[in-house]
């Protein structure tokens, strides 16, 4: 298989993301036949010859642009032809690469996908699926945040690809759909979510209904449904607040001599904790519904979450779910005539 790295993208980049390659060469070697590198070429070269890296399956694609944070996603695909992101999608429409990595601007990575691959027959906004630790496995949270805007057929094309990634590529049997909303009652919720209840109701999912905050991690849930805005700061919260309590929890222990010691017999614990909530393990998240394959890293990733990603790309390569989603969407296509 062929992955093509926006080399140039992320908190940490291109540090993380070369040494995040190179680690996913060593531990992933057998499964990758090219692992383009796109970026600035004296750079990632640079970052090579100090990891003594020679590597032939290794390749660097030159790209004089990268997209910053604070500019307009499309905007920015349209004029930044040369950015890193734009290059390594191109290589995936020249048929060059088989699936793109990126840490850098989320919103560049769904705009080069979507402008240069085209959706999914029946598709008609993409949707990112990104994994929470759950008590039974990853829960996905489809969308976290490529479509802010949604109506409800978006929705109902969110829990129908969200269903098929959880099935064919995370594994899971008749995947458990859930509606974000306010309520676990089947009348809670507000206009938009009763509407889009309706439309998952009248799939053949194994639709749970509503779930409620607490539903991420303690219920059995593999595909959470709900728009971008919701998503993201669904997300983050999750992100934030497991942060906060490590750290408050670190305060507390420094602040006593008797803590600490036995923290020191809890360290194990404490340590196992952390690596079942740490983003770095589920390594990145797909943008489904586009033709291609496309992993949205976090944007402060590691070398490890770098090294995760690229295995998420290598998998979703591997299970070819764009096709399942295309014959799901044409199942279910009279579910979509609403406004």
């Amino acid at each position: 298989m062929r992955i093509a790295l926006d080399a140039m993208g992320g908190d940490f980049a291109p540090e993380a993301t070369v040494v995040g390659a190179v680690d996913a060469l060593n531990e992933f070697g057998a499964h990758l036949k090219k692992l383009y590198l796109v970026g600035d070429e004296a750079v990632i070269k640079k970052e090579l010859d100090r990891l003594s890296c020679r590597n032939p399956k290794v390749e660097i694609v030159h790209a004089s642009e990268v997209v910053g944070m604070d500019e307009s996603p499309v905007k920015a695909i349209r004029q930044k032809k040369n950015s890193s992101i734009s290059i390594s999608a191109d290589l995936v429409k020249r048929g060059e690469a088989d699936a793109i990595v990126s840490a850098g601007h989320t919103g560049a990575a769904v705009a080069a996908a979507t402008i240069k691959w085209r959706l999914i027959s029946g598709v008609e906004r993409a949707g990112i699926a990104s994994p929470l630790p759950n008590e039974n496995g990853p829960c996905n949270i489809m969308d976290a945040g490529a479509n802010v805007d949604a109506k409800p057929r978006h929705l109902l094309g969110y829990a129908i690809m969200g269903s098929v990634y959880a099935q064919h590529v995370q594994g899971k049997k008749n995947p458990v759909v859930g509606l974000m909303s306010v309520g676990e009652e089947d009348s809670k919720g507000n206009n938009f979510t009763r509407e889009v209840f309706e439309l998952i109701r009248a799939t053949g999912l194994n639709f749970r209904g509503n779930i409620e905050g607490h539903d991420l991690f303690e219920s059995k849930i593999d595909v959470v449904v709900c728009d971008g805005f919701v998503g993201n700061v669904v997300l983050k919260s999750c992100e934030a607040t497991a942060k906060v309590m490590f750290k408050w929890l670190k305060q507390e222990i420094n602040a006593n001599p008797i803590r600490k010691m036995g923290a020191q017999l809890a360290k194990s614990a404490f340590l196992s904790v952390k690596e079942r909530g740490n983003y770095e393990t589920y390594g990145g998240s797909p943008l489904l519904g586009v033709n291609g394959v496309c992993i949205i890293a976090h944007g402060s990733s590691s070398n490890r979450a770098v090294k995760n990603a690229i295995r998420v790309a290598l998998e979703s390569v591997k299970h070819q779910v764009n096709p399942i989603i295309e014959a799901e969407m044409e199942r279910y296509s009279n579910l979509f005539d609403v406004d």
